[in-house]
């Protein structure tokens, strides 16, 4: 690309299949992942590419894009969101900072959930915390349990807990929240300072 020196485009399929298929032969650093494919099947291409262990990171791409279906894609994999409405700096922010290893979402999909948090996950028991962050990764009770050596039970107990402490309502929220926590926003974005991402 002119003036994009850092940036070098490779090749580009009319398939996840042939995606996956080209990956192997002609790996990449970044993957641009056209939402049109399917939700569903991207968050299959997604947590295939993870298993995988490949080294490409996937940024989705889409004309519409919910805080759900971003959330699902980051849970599945992919490094960075944005819409294909975006001006060129915002893409190109987007490819730059996932070619640096930051997970990126464009500001927009989190417009609709911009209340302040009123709570500091300092709050929160050790326990708590890591209840919080297989949440946040989209396990359920039972795989929260087996992964801590705890009763389903206690996991609801913990979750109990976390939404009282936090005033985040649902699995949901708390993944959302956390999304918030971890993801790299533009540089033009208004995030409260006691949120800021770099």
């Amino acid at each position: 690309m002119a003036g994009t020196p850092d940036l070098e485009y490779h090749w580009a399929v009319g398939s996840l299949a042939l995606a996956e298929e080209l990956l192997r032969q002609r790996p990449t650093d970044l993957l641009v992942i056209d939402k049109s494919f399917g939700v569903q099947a991207i968050i299959e291409f997604l947590t295939q590419l993870r298993r995988s262990g490949a080294a490409t990171s996937p940024v989705v791409w889409g004309n519409s894009l919910s805080e759900a279906e971003a959330l699902r894609f980051l849970q599945s994999g992919a490094r960075g969101i944005v819409r294909k409405t975006s001006e060129s700096p915002t893409l190109l922010q987007c490819l730059r900072s996932v070619g640096e290893g930051i997970s990126w979402m464009e500001d927009c999909v989190f417009r609709d959930s911009q209340r302040p948090e009123r709570y500091s996950r300092s709050e929160l028991t050790t326990r708590e915390q890591q209840v919080l962050e297989l949440v946040e990764q989209g396990l359920k009770n039972k795989e929260i349990a087996r992964e801590l050596g705890i009763r389903p039970g206690t996991v609801k107990i913990h979750l109990k807990h976390i939404f009282e402490k936090t005033g985040v309502r649902g699995r949901y929220g708390l993944a959302l929240s956390g999304m918030r926590h971890r993801v790299a926003l533009p540089e033009s974005y208004s995030y409260p300072a006691e949120y800021a991402v770099s």
